[in-house]
């Protein structure tokens, strides 16, 4: 039972905040829900589902409004999605050594932590048109590594999108939000197809982050930006890789 874990109160505190925080900038959260889990010595059998399941919570209100706010590029979308979807639900259904897993997702917090940092925040005022291949190359190594590890691949996605110039900042987070949407479902679903099983202590928690998620994409997709608390979750991210990787 998640319940059960030592100090959950703490962890119920955090959770709210890094779903905000996360949301502000257009992702699910998957990679913090991820940390915070390994720093409260979840079981990793539950990990992976339960970050998932809080994905979808929490970038489907970041979607909206987003979306509602004008910045989404539906071509853009669909050249990633299109193949990280089948891919996602491939590399949900496939299951990782404990070790391994911790190793791989320790890696991965690094782009998280640049995230928050804001080093791949710069704004651009060119934008080149993605190729149809480029997009389905990219969409789908990101979409099996975001089924394999539990998260969205946001985190992965927006970086590229800002690096090569695809799209601008908001744009990046509106085009993010849906794609970590449908690749947590698709991953979601393929973790269901292999017999795993979604706690229900998972559905509270996904409240509990969607109440932070819905005011993180409502303040983002506008004008927020919170330096402070960005480099307070960037530690907490920091501390979470070298517990993964070397502990």
């Amino acid at each position: 039972m998640i319940f059960d874990i030592e100090h959950i109160w703490l962890f119920l505190l955090i959770l709210p905040i890094v779903a905000f925080l996360y949301a502000s900038v257009g992702h699910g959260g998957a990679s913090g829900y991820l940390a915070l889990m390994a720093l409260f010595s979840f079981a990793p059998e539950t990990m992976k589902p339960t970050a998932l399941l809080l994905n979808v919570f929490v970038a489907g209100i970041a979607s909206y409004h987003y979306y509602k706010a004008g910045f989404f590029n539906k071509r853009l979308f669909l050249s990633f999605a299109v193949a990280s979807i089948p891919m996602a639900f491939i590399g949900g259904a496939i299951e990782v050594d404990a070790s391994i897993y911790k190793n791989i997702l320790g890696v991965l917090l690094i782009f998280a932590i640049l995230k928050m940092l804001n080093v791949f925040g710069k704004e651009i005022n060119t934008v080149n048109k993605i190729k149809i291949w480029q997009g389905l190359i990219v969409g789908g190594i990101i979409g099996f590594f975001s089924g394999l590890i539990g998260i969205g691949g946001g985190i992965i996605l927006t970086p590229i999108i800002l690096l090569l110039h695809w799209g601008k900042m908001k744009e990046a987070a509106a085009v993010s939000a849906l794609f970590i949407l449908v690749n947590s479902a698709s991953a979601l679903v393929g973790q269901i197809s292999s017999g795993v099983h979604i706690a229900y202590d998972s559905f509270i928690l996904a409240g509990i982050a969607l109440v932070g998620g819905f005011l993180g994409s409502y303040h983002g997709s506008r004008k927020f930006n919170n330096g402070l608390l960005r480099y307070l979750l960037a530690f907490v991210l920091i501390i979470a890789s070298v517990k993964l990787i070397f502990v």
